[in-house]
């Protein structure tokens, strides 16, 4: 099975008082190997911040909110979509657009489809 991967601008949310070049999106990749975990994504925030979530979570979470513990995800909006990452560090909230994980969720079943071999 092959390895998706995708990358994307997500907006970080903070109550921090930034100047303009931090409010510019910053780059994410999505990544799915299901070699690796086929019930699981990851997704890479900068610096070396990565977190390993449920793929029907992310799915669950486009749609109402989702989630507990670690990793909550809902719907902000008709066009957005937050990821929410708890840590002992502190809470990293991450506003991505709804479309870019449908399209990687999309993509993350198609790389499972099995094809028929006879």
């Amino acid at each position: 099975m092959s390895v998706v991967e995708q990358y994307a601008r997500a907006h970080i949310v903070t109550d921090a008082d930034l100047v303009e070049e931090e409010r510019t999106a910053v780059p994410v990749v999505l990544r799915y190997d299901p070699d690796d975990d086929p019930r699981a994504v990851r997704v890479g925030l900068p610096g070396t911040h990565e977190w390993t979530i449920a793929r029907a979570l992310l799915e669950q979470g486009l749609r109402a909110p989702a989630g507990s513990g670690e990793v909550r995800v809902w719907p902000c909006g008709r066009v957005q979509a937050i990821v929410e990452f708890h840590s002992a560090q502190g809470v990293s909230v991450v506003q991505f657009e709804s479309k870019t994980l449908l399209r990687f969720l999309r993509r993350t079943y198609t790389a499972t489809a099995q094809p028929v071999r006879n």
